[in-house]
């Protein structure tokens, strides 16, 4: 590697300097390599020709998934890279949590929606992760059924999301009963 910038790096090869863009969390792990092997994905537009690395493969396919997402360019899917853990993304849209999504500089409401629509059923879990993420989603649905009946039952959505988001840190699973119950014992 002759150069690593938070944006981007320039790796040698045979004599040749190739300037690839990367993520926060690319830099982050390269920080400190001497040598580094990147997963490239090349763009060739009419006036330029592009490449972004990624530090393992999951982080790439997460890319390519958000630039087939309409309104989602490569530029603005290495942002939400750069913002968020390709985990945390992954999470966020098997939760259809728009609000995580719209935390990333560039993402509005209109484009979050799209990004959990269009993406929904193409996220894959690998490995360890798969448990946690079904989990997150059954979570994320038990949680919006839970909501939904607060405020059938009068309560404020903000005081009552709050509550459900503090019972769901904890780590024991409930059911929508459960987390009704508990839920009505805190407000």
């Amino acid at each position: 590697m002759v150069l690593l910038t938070p944006t981007y790096a320039v790796l040698d090869v045979q004599g040749i300097g190739y300037n690839i863009l990367i993520s926060l969390q690319t830099y982050t792990r390269l920080a400190d390599a001497a040598t580094a092997k990147l997963h490239i994905h090349q763009v060739v537009r009419e006036d330029a020709n592009l490449l972004y690395g990624f530090c393992d493969e999951d982080e790439r396919q997460i890319f390519r998934l958000l630039i087939n997402v309409n309104g989602v360019g490569p530029n603005t899917a290495l942002m939400m890279l750069s913002s968020l853990s390709s985990d945390e993304i992954r999470a966020a849209i098997l939760k259809e949590d728009i609000n995580t999504l719209k935390s990333v500089k560039g993402i509005g409401l209109k484009t979050a929606q799209r990004i959990v629509v269009d993406l929904r059923d193409k996220i894959t879990t690998s490995g360890a992760s798969a448990d946690l993420f079904s989990k997150l989603a059954a979570g994320g649905k038990q949680k919006n059924e839970a909501l939904s009946a607060l405020i059938a039952l009068g309560f404020a959505k903000a005081p009552a999301e709050k509550v459900l988001d503090k019972l769901s840190t904890q780590t024991k699973d409930y059911t929508v009963e459960e987390l009704i119950k508990a839920a009505l014992k805190q407000m």
